[in-house]
């Protein structure tokens, strides 16, 4: 399974990049794309001693892969140059990217129209599980309080996490009724269809969501930490491995499971 890794130079760039050269799933990096990569990094450093071609845009990245799948870790703003790229040269695209704009969403779903996409919030299993969990918890107790917690190192830029904001639209699936106050403030009591989503960004927390739903009698925390960045990094893999030869469509962590 050939995979071109785009935001190779990033730190979960680097995590699938080790899981290629250890070869899970039988996973070979064949190319990488970062506009960063001139700043170093281990991964970067190893491609280029492995004779691996990396590139600084999707606009370098030659046509014609042979089996060949994306990963990106890169950034939201590349949405545009990745699925053009993706739907262009027919090669499936596993986009582990969050902080979509409303915009860049759309050229998600249309590139879906035309090559497989697996496109997911987190990568996780385990975060998969929850978001499930989450929805019966919320659908069997129509009338508790639901509050989000999400947990994160201080380098990551957008809040309130993808994740959360993915385990909130699916609680609304059961809730149509619910909205969301992200990161409350100011006076005033609580609305008692909103869903609280809190962010903390702190040290190197790789990542924790946790979900409480109370009532003035009883509370049900569920809770997910991830312990390290190579569970998202093998999520994607997975992803990838599970994508290809797939008729095109927009994909996700519930189909993988």
């Amino acid at each position: 399974m050939n995979i071109v890794i785009s935001g190779i130079g990033g730190h979960m760039g680097a995590e699938v990049y080790k899981l290629c050269e250890a070869c899970c799933r039988g996973a070979v990096c064949i190319a990488g794309v970062d506009p960063y990569r001139d700043m170093g990094g281990g991964a970067v450093k190893s491609a280029i001693e492995a004779g691996i071609p990396l590139y600084e845009s999707f606009e370098a990245l030659p046509a014609g892969l042979k089996d060949a799948c994306i990963i990106d870790f890169s950034h939201h703003s590349a949405t545009e140059n990745l699925t053009g790229y993706a739907v262009r040269n027919n090669v499936p695209l596993v986009i582990a990217t969050t902080g979509q704009t409303e915009e860049e969403r759309q050229m998600i779903d249309e590139a879906a129209g035309s090559i497989p996409v697996f496109f997911a919030a987190n990568y996780s299993l385990g975060i998969a599980l929850l978001i499930e969990l989450a929805k019966k918890t919320a659908a069997a107790m129509p009338d508790a309080e639901i509050e989000i917690i999400e947990k994160h190192h201080d380098r990551k830029i957008d809040a309130p996490s993808g994740t959360a904001l993915a385990i909130a639209r699916a609680i609304k699936e059961v809730r149509p009724e619910a909205t969301f106050n992200l990161g409350r403030s100011g006076n005033g009591k609580r609305k008692k269809e909103e869903i609280g989503i809190h962010a903390i960004r702190m040290g190197n927390i790789v990542g924790e969501h946790e979900v409480i739903v109370g009532t003035q009698n009883q509370t049900i925390t569920l809770k997910h930490e991830a312990h390290s960045r190579a569970l998202f990094a093998e999520g994607a893999i997975d992803a990838a491995e599970f994508i290809i030869g797939k008729p095109a469509g927009l994909y996700g962590m519930t189909d993988l499971v």
